[in-house]
């Protein structure tokens, strides 16, 4: 452990309370909208991650929310403690009369989160009061909510440009929280302006006043949100929040994908329950998924990316000692190691992705030295697979001699309508595939001649494969190979597939578009049933 966090914080299950905000703030990111389904979903994603906390939403600020608070007692959670979110009492008005309060109360969670002002220039240019009756409200809502049974913990929004602006008052505005009941204080760098030397020194001078669980709550507006947060940590904070995949207005919160495993791993300081640091990968995904985006292949830990090595000294490196070019063992959150490849790849990169699938192919095998120049003669024809694994694990198992076809299309056609009777659906796709003896014919319509055919192609083959029906496309991508050709140029599909939890990408290459992508879907399904059908071997011994 290189850093003692000081002083020790009652929580559990581990020595930093994690709060997830997703379903509130995270919610705030452009392009978001979780249904009450969507919002139930994740919520039990983050309790099966082991969260401490699940900052849901705001009760009084919409019926979404307030349906969802009114499900909440229904959900069986083993980990979290869903927690309602508002802010303190109106300018206008008494404790008791405030709806939002009551409306905070009725959605009946133990805990709840209020956010009050601590930078001076907001009290008085925004909410248009003296800063003694903030400090009013901020007491008074404290008061009234402990009152009443909850447990409140208070977030102090734009604490650090507050208290470079008038250090006294940010500070006392959250020690008035603290003296109000407030049993977790949250020093917020709500407009993510911080920089790290400057919330270790804020940090380090209000923890000593405020005897309460020190939070932080961090935005990335200048990248700094997990720096932030972790000197936070070390300075003294030992409730951190934050969502799960960086989701949140403007450049988003601090992704707690990043900070989980730098605490455990780098510091020794647990915040999940012990082994469900192994399933960040997964529920991040599937989180993603839920929440209709595409999960950066860069981001730390759970990225496609974060342990991709390309040929060269790096992978060969890799191969010898994993720690000359990776800072921890994939594995330890649920990711996995990829070695990209490409006709720069050496022998023994190749070697070693055929040996998860056959573990007696050596480099210098006849196979492998015979798949590494057939990958040169494909690359030369504009194939590539640096970014499609799917498609050159299926290669090899090809290459091996492994029947890999579960079907065969007999024939497609694809037609495009303009003007479309229908603006969205503007294209049309017939199929007509057999699986054994047995053929299948379907029509679908699409967005797009691609969309078109995947939906015909998956709806035909759906009778013989449900599993099918968890797979969408989740992203596209053309290349055009040789520009000279003009119109008759060779084109290269790029085709991500995901089923929800894992991500695969396979490649086409055509001077016909619509067969280029036909190659690519073909592929994205053959892998899918194969590496199935092998999982479902392995789950027998």
């Amino acid at each position: 452990m290189l850093y003692k966090v000081t002083p020790p914080c009652p929580s559990y299950p581990s020595s930093i309370d994690i709060l997830d905000t997703t379903l509130r703030d995270g919610a705030q990111s452009p392009g978001i909208s979780f249904s009450v389904a969507d919002k139930i979903a994740i919520a039990c994603a983050l309790d099966e991650l082991g969260v401490r906390w699940i900052e849901a939403g705001n009760p009084g600020s919409n019926p979404k929310d307030r349906e969802f608070f009114r499900i909440a007692p229904t959900l069986r959670l083993d980990y979290a403690q869903i927690c309602a979110f508002g802010a303190t009492r109106k300018k206008d008005c008494t404790v008791q009369t405030d709806s939002q309060l009551q409306m905070l109360l009725k959605a009946e969670t133990e805990t709840v989160v209020i956010f009050g002002k601590a930078w001076n220039m907001q009290v008085q240019e925004v909410l248009n009061v003296d800063p003694a009756e903030n400090l009013a409200m901020i007491a008074e809502t404290i008061a009234f909510l402990t009152e009443h049974g909850r447990s409140v913990i208070f977030d102090a929004e734009h604490f650090f440009d507050g208290f470079l602006s008038d250090p006294d008052y940010a500070c006392a505005t959250v020690q008035t929280a603290y003296k109000a009941g407030a049993h977790c204080i949250v020093l917020c760098d709500t407009n993510g302006a911080a920089f790290p030397d400057k919330v270790f020194s804020a940090v380090s001078l209000v923890q000593p006043s405020v005897p309460a669980v020190l939070g932080i709550h961090t935005h990335d507006d200048s990248g700094m949100a997990a720096a932030n947060a972790f000197m936070a940590v070390k300075a003294g904070c030992c409730h951190v929040q934050g969502t799960l995949l960086g989701l949140g207005e403007r450049c988003g919160n601090m992704a707690l994908t990043t900070l989980l495993p730098t605490l455990e791993l780098k510091l020794g300081l647990h915040s999940l329950p012990p082994g469900k640091l192994a399933n960040l990968t997964a529920i991040a995904r599937r989180v993603a998924e839920i929440s209709n985006v595409i999960l950066p292949a860069t981001m730390p830990y759970v990225g496609t990316d974060a342990f991709s090595h390309k040929a060269g000294m790096h992978a060969d490196a890799i191969l010898k000692a994993h720690h000359s070019f990776e800072h921890i063992e994939p594995a330890q959150v649920g990711n996995d190691r990829h070695f990209l490849i490409s006709e720069v790849s050496g022998r023994s990169v190749i070697a070693e992705r055929i040996r998860k699938i056959n573990p007696e192919i050596t480099k210098e095998h006849p196979l492998t030295k015979a798949l590494a120049g057939k990958l040169k003669s494909l690359e030369a024809d504009g194939w590539q697979f640096e970014g499609a694994d799917a498609s050159f694990d299926l290669l090899i198992r090809r290459e091996l001699g492994w029947d890999c076809s579960f079907f065969t299309i007999l024939a497609y056609r694809v037609a495009n309508e303009h003007p479309a009777g229908n603006a969205i659906l503007c294209s049309h796709a017939w199929v007509k595939i057999m699986v054994g003896s047995t053929y299948e014919i379907a029509a679908a319509e699409g967005n797009g001649p691609v969309h078109a055919l995947d939906s015909a192609l998956r709806r035909a083959l759906t009778r013989f494969y449900p599993q099918l029906e968890r797979v969408r496309l989740s992203d596209f991508k053309v290349r055009v190979i040789n520009g000279k050709e003009a119109t008759a140029a060779t084109v290269r599909v790029l085709i991500e597939s995901t089923d929800g939890t894992r991500v695969w990408t396979t490649v086409g290459v055509s001077e016909d578009l619509v067969d280029a992508s036909r190659a690519a879907l073909v592929d994205s399904i053959e892998y899918l049933l194969i590496s199935a059908g092998e999982h479902a071997i392995a789950d027998l011994f």
